[in-house]
């Protein structure tokens, strides 16, 4: 039995806890405005170890739930504030595998860090760590860890004070080169405004102005011809809501009738009954044409029947027949057509009702009967108050036909209030403030000069983008990055390099990214990037997706063949898309002219609809277009690790104007395993300028010679 202490200690015992009772309910000054900061705030990581231990775990005031990381070294675990924050403390709260190494980092960026606390003899169970920094983010970033296993958070609790300026406000104004038309506005002033943009805009390919032409619901009587940066689009929640009596009409007047350089335009979510019967959309890349009813034909060739090099429609419904006549290429999504008609060298169809049969080559159609997994594009639209909202539609599995064929496309409204409407001018720091406080993002149409990167962490965020918005990349930042998070939605960007070589222009998922997100996949819908041709730019890769599940649904990754600051070490770039995530879908692949691979897929599961490629241009000589001892690289690249992907309607083109003896050994590249398939390929040597030996691999022949002859090979193995 313990005997009972002697009074004078007693005495003393008690004294002591009056003191500590004292220091514990007195305030202190330095603590008394520090509060929790950090919970439910978002919250990324280098890695999870499962689907059930995600980032977010940690910054949820759960103790029953936990992030864990892959199983090496090094490892972070990140916290978006919203805004910058003064840092007093850190709490972790560490499962059995802890760190022994680790720093505790703020930065102001998410791309430069400072440490404010660094040991190697991490204890593992609870540590309270007293720091002196601010920041908007602060991480974890371990070092050592004392079990074979990763890192693991039950809890990571940052508590500070912030810097007093509210987050940004979401709702406002378009801005004015939204232009917005009402049935009551008399057609005259309507048609006035449309063919002044057009005469901006019908050969303004390299300049920065920007436009979005958008009609309430109703109808007018009018005729659009849609030139660069012009995107025309109907304020309906369904494309019926608009109709337009006359044309939305994309020609090739400006450049003596060649569409081959009819780019960065797009046309959505109405219907045209076209005068004389049938409408004209003749477009090369980054054109695409959304969530259209056209009340009688559609015509994808010039008027000259010159030559065109397009182009791309979704969920768009076509009475009468469609008619490539010069199109090159064409994919075709999720659509109904009375009829179609053409084919030059690779038309593809998925998921198309009265799309026509499979036959490959000559004519050159691949057809699927069912689009794997797809979502459409976010729109913006106005409810029966007036009030301005984002539709989103939903997922769907083996899809066919429009979304709206019986019916409201199905999906969730998002009001305008819940988006920071962004314009020129605001800083990345605004926007990212905006994303931090759980706004979405809407750009306006312009150029955006990107100073930071703008990071998107929060779960199901949509990035929306009207009239061509143009982010520039300056002193060699990262422009977005996404973190590994369900159900972010991108759509109508473009990213443009900048003078100082970027590392990549759009980053999905940081470097090793795991989790499952086949039930919430993120999507890059009309995304392009452009390294040089408005000016001198530069950027090793464009995009790079590290996210599972990923839909890429129409890209154009463009190096520059024309323009200014175009030249072989001048616009470099050495890959356009770089795909490491898991069973990632995508259609609509166009990346051109890259240095060197111009597609890599390092992730398992992989599916292509539609690919089209042109090599690069103008390397100098065989000798500076070498990988290792093989002549040139291949446009599309399946690692050798891959044992399962599977490619549908894939062509590679070579034009070496600058060398014309140049030799590419093969268009694609994959590794010799049953579950690498791929289906109706092509290779095209265009006007002789140059050799690709081989289809793929070494099967395939030669695509040479003057006649500009596809060479063909239906399926591989």
């Amino acid at each position: 039995m313990r005997s009972l202490p002697h009074p004078r200690a007693a005495t003393a015992l008690w004294a002591l806890t009056l003191a500590l009772t004292a220091v514990l309910v007195m305030p202190h000054s330095a603590r008394a405005a520090d509060t929790l900061v950090s919970q439910g705030k978002p919250a990324t990581a280098s890695s999870t170890e499962n689907s059930g231990t995600a980032a977010a775990n940690a910054v949820d005031g759960n103790t029953g739930t936990r992030w864990s990381s892959a199983f090496s070294d090094p490892q972070w675990l990140q916290v978006d504030l919203g805004s910058t924050t003064t840092i007093s403390k850190v709490v972790l709260n560490w499962e059995a595998a802890y760190g022994t190494a680790y720093r505790i980092q703020t930065s102001a960026d998410g791309t430069n860090w400072s440490t404010v606390y660094s040991t190697t003899t991490g204890a593992g169970g609870t540590e309270t760590l007293n720091v002196s920094g601010s920041g908007r983010y602060v991480r974890m970033y371990g070092t050592a860890r004392h079990t074979g296993y990763g890192y693991s958070l039950w809890e990571f609790q940052v508590y500070g004070s912030g810097s007093g300026t509210p987050p940004p406000a979401g709702g406002g104004d378009l801005g004015p080169n939204v232009l917005v038309f009402d049935p009551s506005m008399a057609g005259s002033t309507i048609q006035s405004t449309l063919d002044s943009v057009f005469s901006k805009q019908e050969t303004n390919q390299f300049g920065s102005d920007r436009y979005a032409l958008l009609f309430k619901p109703g109808s007018y009587n009018v005729n659009a011809n849609i030139g660069f940066y012009t995107s025309i689009a109907g304020l309906g929640r369904n494309p019926d809501d608009v109709n337009i009596n006359g044309s939305v009409n994309v020609d090739a007047g400006w450049f003596n009738g060649n569409a081959t350089q009819n780019f960065w335009r797009s046309a959505e979510n109405m219907s045209v009954t076209p005068t004389g019967g049938t409408d004209r959309w003749a477009v090369a890349q980054a054109a695409p044409f959304r969530r259209m009813h056209i009340r009688g034909g559609l015509n994808l060739a010039p008027s000259s029947n010159g030559w065109a090099s397009g182009g791309y429609i979704s969920d768009s419904k076509v009475d009468g027949q469609v008619s490539s006549v010069s199109q090159q290429q064409w994919l075709s999504r999720d659509s109904q057509f009375g009829s179609w008609s053409g084919s030059v060298w690779n038309m593809v169809f998925s998921g198309v009702a009265g799309a026509p049969p499979q036959h490959f080559p000559n004519p050159s159609h691949t057809v699927l009967d069912q689009s794997p997994v797809t979502r459409e594009k976010p729109y913006l639209y106005v409810d029966s108050s007036g009030a301005y909202n984002v539709f989103v539609p939903s997922q769907r599995q083996n899809s066919s036909g429009t979304t709206w064929a019986n019916g409201s496309t199905p999906g969730s409204s998002i009001p305008l209030s819940q988006f920071y409407v962004a314009k020129p001018g605001d800083s990345a720091a605004t926007i990212n403030a905006a994303l931090g406080a759980g706004l979405n993002l809407l750009f306006t149409p312009g150029v955006y000069h990107v100073n930071q990167t703008i990071n998107v962490t929060r779960a199901n965020t949509v990035v929306l983008g009207l009239g061509y918005p143009t982010l520039v990349p300056d002193n060699g930042v990262t422009p977005m990055t996404v973190a590994d998070v369900d159900g972010v939605k991108l759509g109508g960007l473009l990213f443009d390099a900048g003078t100082v070589t970027s590392p990549v222009l759009l980053q999905v998922g940081p470097s090793g990214s795991s989790a499952d997100h086949a039930a919430n996949p993120t999507s890059i819908q009309d995304v392009f990037f452009r390294i040089g041709g408005a000016g001198a730019g530069s950027a090793t890769n464009s995009l790079v997706v590290n996210s599972n599940n990923a839909i890429i649904d129409h890209i154009w990754a463009w190096r520059a063949d024309h323009g200014t600051g175009v030249g072989w070490t001048t616009n470099t770039a050495d890959t356009g898309l770089i795909v490491n995530g898991n069973n990632v879908m995508a259609y609509g692949l166009f990346v051109e002219h890259y240095q060197k691979y111009n597609v890599i897929w390092n992730g398992q599961g992989g599916r292509t609809v539609f690919f089209q490629n042109e090599l690069p241009y103008d390397p100098p000589n065989q000798a500076a277009w070498m990988n290792g001892s093989t002549k040139g690289y291949a446009a599309y690249k399946v690692a050798d690790s891959v044992n399962t992907h599977e490619a549908w309607g894939v062509g590679s083109y070579c034009y070496f104007n600058v060398d014309p003896s140049i030799v590419a050994a093969r268009g694609f590249e994959v590794p010799n395993k049953p579950g690498v398939k791929f289906h109706d390929l092509l290779t095209v040597s265009l006007g002789g300028n140059g050799t690709i030996t081989n289809v793929i691999n070494t099967t395939g022949g030669a695509a040479s010679g003057t006649a500009t002859i596809p060479s063909y090979l239906v399926g591989y193995p």
